[in-house]
């Protein structure tokens, strides 16, 4: 197994099937992959359309499921912790990350010498969201990378690809899915960052709004800076 692909997701029934198809559009006769879906307590048909499409014969289809809602970073936690290959690829439900980013990923992943790199992150280029979410993202995303010196453009974007094992490693906390690349660089693993296409959502409705990203992230971000000032590498002598 090369990559397992997963995807939180909360009331995103008509998301699924499409998506799904994308991914193995992309994936398929490329690397051997799995899709884990992470149901994070929808109350739509979200885990009818999964079991349909795994009955259908999706055989590379896994389906996680929370009794209730627990929020993104708890579903990818749940996503990862159940996935057996040793990259993880992750998408946001929505449908706005592209699938046919993720063998651009996984190129540069193999491109690259470098034996610390653990995550290439999307860096979403012409987004198409709200002015609003546009807005509040570029402001987050500079206070961000200026106060935590990541070096990375766009830690809000949801396609990724990283280390299993070194993201299981990371400590755990409720939105930490927003700090990804200055966690794993807490831990002395290097992060790329990669272009990826980003689209409209063509159906559904936004989980997030100024109060559950701005305020919240806020004393997120404090919350990281104290680990990485806290955090501590042991270096040894040969």
């Amino acid at each position: 197994m090369d990559i397992s692909v997963v995807i939180p997701c909360k009331n995103e029934s008509g998301n699924i099937a499409p998506l799904v198809s994308e991914i193995r559009a992309a994936l398929d006769g490329l690397v051997e992959h799995e899709i884990i879906y992470v149901d994070d307590g929808s109350s739509d048909d979200s885990v009818m359309q999964l079991q349909q499409l795994q009955q259908s014969g999706c055989e590379c289809l896994r389906i996680v499921r929370h009794a209730t809602s627990c929020g993104q970073s708890t579903a990818v936690w749940s996503g990862v912790r159940a996935a057996r290959a040793d990259w993880i690829a992750t998408l946001d439900g929505d449908g706005q990350n592209d699938p046919a980013d993720i063998p651009a990923l996984w190129a540069r992943l193999h491109g690259s010498d470098d034996e610390a790199l653990v995550c290439i992150a999307g860096w979403r280029q012409n987004r198409r969201d709200t002015w609003l979410k546009r807005i509040s993202s570029k402001v987050a995303n500079g206070v961000r990378s200026r106060m935590l010196g990541d070096d990375t453009p766009d830690t809000g974007c949801g396609l990724k690809l990283f280390a299993r094992e070194s993201f299981l490693a990371l400590p755990f906390f409720d939105h930490m899915h927003r700090f990804l690349p200055a966690l794993f660089q807490r831990a002395g693993g290097h992060v790329a960052n990669v272009a990826v296409n980003h689209r409209p959502r063509n159906t559904g409705q936004s989980k997030y709004g100024l109060n559950n990203r701005l305020w919240v992230g806020i004393v997120d971000l404090f919350g990281v800076m104290w680990l990485i000032r806290r955090g501590t590498r042991a270096r040894y002598r040969q």
